[in-house]
């Protein structure tokens, strides 16, 4: 089917390509796709974008409608893309299949990968065209149209991985989370010519004064709770990488009227959307010198602790602050390295916990006695401090929540506190797997980062009857867990 452009009126700036595939010729057929871009090309159009409809595309087809969108954007737009249809995932990487994808067979990867359209292929034009916000938006099955026949209703195993690392400025969602598929319909009295997901979706998307952190959250509930009542488990998820709050009809204050009209870009900052940095997508350096050192930074009471990694064989270690001074020696350990037959130099240091920002330099004599270096190596406290808090969160997720019997049943969130430095957000679902309720956190305190102030009740009360809670993250890089439960 020919590509058809509807240009509203006011939609300079905002620009949409909805993608819908049912025809598939060696896997199976969908239903519902082609609807589902439709049904948001229609409400796309309603929030004054200028929308590109795609349906039913092969790979060639795909590769055109995807180049006439590149032309379609320029610097400081507002783009959202949208696909409906068959998805499939690929050593972490998701990728779009047109509809004459071939069928493929256990160790045919490449077979699949070479005929589809990898997703952060599409981020990364958008980001070339250096647009202003990026939406991607997926509404794919879930299941492995190889192994398994049917819709997006159907089970199976396979899926779309969680796009976590985006690069600042785009939002993206997926109609259902890791493992899940995506309901096409409810049941076979279902008449609705949409997707579960996309007929929840479209709707938040109208809502006057809704961000886009509230729309996709909204849908999430809903969808969760529509898949309940057919004994389904889809919790639509989203990954955020946006600076500031982004609303497509209208602002928190502005009145249903003004919904339809594009973003003022001359309006307050906080409203407007955020910018997607040229440089976002993370590349291999250029110019790093080989070999050079990297260094880990962990937080604890007493200050920082700082661990050197070089690859090179040492005789011995010493590093500054800034570019000026003396250096310092490390030290040794009281054991051998068996590459040098000598003893270990000291590959840590201690630091502050005021700190401030700065670069370190360090430098190192290699196994031939030759001093290597300085290499700097740069020292943020925030950034340090939620890389390092994100990461005992991730190693220690079974101690999020705890249980305890106390004047009745209390369930704690001590340890979400401690670090709770590295969270945005933290939702928790009592007897349902749907997080519903925002748990207040305490504000992130740079000097003493894990201590709980004394004002703070890390714990809510819970009914007798309580059997299980459910609990989500989203991080300060926007980014969002898994949602963990924990049972009584």
């Amino acid at each position: 089917m020919p590509l058809m452009l509807v240009v509203p009126a006011e939609a300079a700036k905002r620009v949409a390509l909805v993608v819908g595939n049912n025809d598939y010729k060696n896997v199976p057929k969908l239903q519902k796709a082609v609807n589902d871009a439709r049904v948001m090309g229609e409400t796309l159009k309603q929030l004054g974008f200028s929308v590109m409809l795609a349906e039913n595309q092969t790979r060639q087809a795909f590769s055109e409608t995807l180049l006439a969108f590149d032309r379609a954007v320029e610097p400081g737009d507002t783009a959202f893309f949208f696909y409906a249809g068959h998805g499939f995932e690929i050593a972490g990487q998701n990728f779009l299949l047109p509809t004459d994808v071939p069928a493929a067979t256990e160790g045919q990867e490449e077979l699949v990968r070479d005929a589809s359209v990898l997703a952060d292929r599409v981020i990364e034009r958008l980001q070339n065209r250096k647009v202003r916000t990026a939406i991607m938006v997926f509404d794919a099955c879930r299941n492995n149209p190889f192994e398994r026949a049917g819709t997006r209703a159907v089970a199976g195993g396979g899926g779309l991985a969680p796009m976590t690392q985006l690069p600042e400025g785009v939002f993206s969602v997926f109609s259902a989370g890791p493992r899940q598929t995506a309901l096409d319909r409810l049941s076979n009295n279902d008449s609705n010519p949409n997707s579960v997901f996309t007929r929840t979706f479209a709707k938040e998307l109208l809502q006057p004064g809704e961000n886009l952190v509230q729309v996709a959250q909204h849908t999430r509930r809903i969808v969760s709770e529509m898949a309940e009542t057919v004994n389904h488990k889809q919790i639509p998820v989203y990954f955020d990488q946006m600076v500031d709050d982004v609303f497509l009809n209208g602002n928190e204050k502005a009145q249903t009227s003004e919904a339809a009209k594009p973003a003022d870009k001359s309006a307050d900052p906080a409203k407007q959307v955020a910018a997607l940095s040229p440089a976002a997508i993370p590349r291999p350096p250029q110019d790093d010198a080989v070999n050079a050192p990297i260094a880990m930074f962990s937080r604890h009471n007493g200050g920082w602790s700082v661990v050197f990694s070089i690859a090179d064989p040492t005789l011995g270690i010493s590093w500054r602050m800034g570019n000026s001074g003396d250096f310092r020696e490390t030290g040794f350990l009281d054991s051998l390295d068996q590459r040098t037959r000598k003893r270990m130099p000291n590959p840590s240091v201690e630091l502050a916990a005021d700190t401030p920002a700065a670069t370190i330099e360090v430098r190192y004599i290699d196994a031939s006695g030759n001093m290597q270096g300085p290499f700097p190596i740069k020292f943020d406290p925030e950034a340090a401090l939620i890389r390092d808090q994100r990461k005992i969160l991730d190693m220690t997720a079974t101690s999020w929540l705890s249980y305890r019997e106390f004047n009745g049943l209390l369930v704690y969130y001590t340890h979400l506190v401690s670090y709770r430095c590295a969270i945005r957000e933290v939702r928790i679902g009592i007897d349902t797997s749907v997080p519903d309720q925002v748990l207040k956190m305490p504000p992130c305190d740079m000097k003493d980062p894990i201590a709980i102030p004394y004002d703070v009740k890390p714990y809510v009360k819970l009914s007798p009857s309580n059997k299980f809670v459910s609990v989500e993250l989203t991080y300060r890089d926007g980014s969002v867990s898994e949602i963990k439960s924990f049972r009584r």
